[in-house]
């Protein structure tokens, strides 16, 4: 027994203080991904020609990123020449639209939080079933990470439950399978109204990488009204639980970037 309180003594206090203190993040950690048209050659097509998922256009000479297909590859910033896209290490990206995702600029419109009714059912307890439809299960390792002692997703009355007549919404990783259609639609109908539902990672948004494949949806969306977007491949933890906090009200918003 003194070895164990020994022990606890030496490892100290090991759950992260975010929100209230900002995230130590990896150095290899790419952020939101920032065009500067200043710095953009005209005509140039280098950066939409390599990125995988056509996560980039240019509309009228701007260059315009689509974080919803994004997988935060760096092919982009290392092909352009004028150094136009460049990836910070901004960890906030949640939005509570699919067009909010859209950038032409260094704006990002971060997600809002909930209305105060919908507070006042989920802001001290909300039970998410998590579906995966179809990951590759990077999202789904992303998600379980915030089960653990250094996230303790618990402490802010969140949880995810084997049941989705137990849940207040679900989460949805994957660009849905046709194999996992039907499954995603009757795990929804089970959840008793009203219901939250989150779509987490660029395959669950938009379909990813594997984007107008024959045999997947292109994400929830499609079948699904989504409450809040998380995007990445896969997101951050830090991005994830963000995005939770920021739909129940729990951040203050003052402290956003402009």
């Amino acid at each position: 027994m003194l070895n164990v309180v020994a022990t606890q003594l030496r490892q100290g206090h090991r759950t992260i203080p975010f929100p209230d203190a900002p995230p130590t993040l990896p150095e290899r950690f790419r952020g939101r991904p920032v065009p500067n048209p200043a710095q953009c050659p005209p005509e140039c097509q280098a950066c939409t020609e390599v990125c995988p998922t056509e996560a980039i256009t240019r509309v009228n000479g701007r260059i315009r990123i689509d974080l919803g297909r994004c997988l935060f590859c760096p092919e982009c910033e290392r092909s352009c020449p004028g150094k136009a896209i460049r990836f910070t290490r901004e960890y906030r990206l949640a939005t509570r639209t699919r067009e909010d995702l859209v950038m032409t600029g260094e704006a990002l419109r971060l997600a809002r939080a909930l209305d105060e009714k919908a507070r006042r059912l989920w802001g001290r307890s909300l039970k998410l079933r998590q579906v995966s439809a179809g990951g590759c299960n990077a999202c789904e390792a992303d998600v379980n990470v915030l089960n653990t002692v250094v996230f303790d997703l618990s402490r802010f009355g969140i949880q995810f439950v084997a049941s989705p007549r137990h849940a207040d919404g679900l989460l949805v990783t994957g660009p849905v399978t046709e194999n996992m259609r039907v499954a995603l639609l009757k795990t929804y109908e089970a959840v008793p109204p009203p219901k939250l539902v989150i779509a987490m990672g660029a395959c669950a948004i938009s379909g990813g990488p594997h984007v107008d494949h024959a045999d997947q949806h292109n994400g929830v969306g499609t079948f699904l009204p989504v409450d809040l977007f998380i995007p990445g491949c896969p997101p951050h933890p830090i991005t994830i639980l963000d995005g939770l906090l920021r739909l129940l009200g729990r951040l203050d918003e003052s402290t956003d970037p402009a």
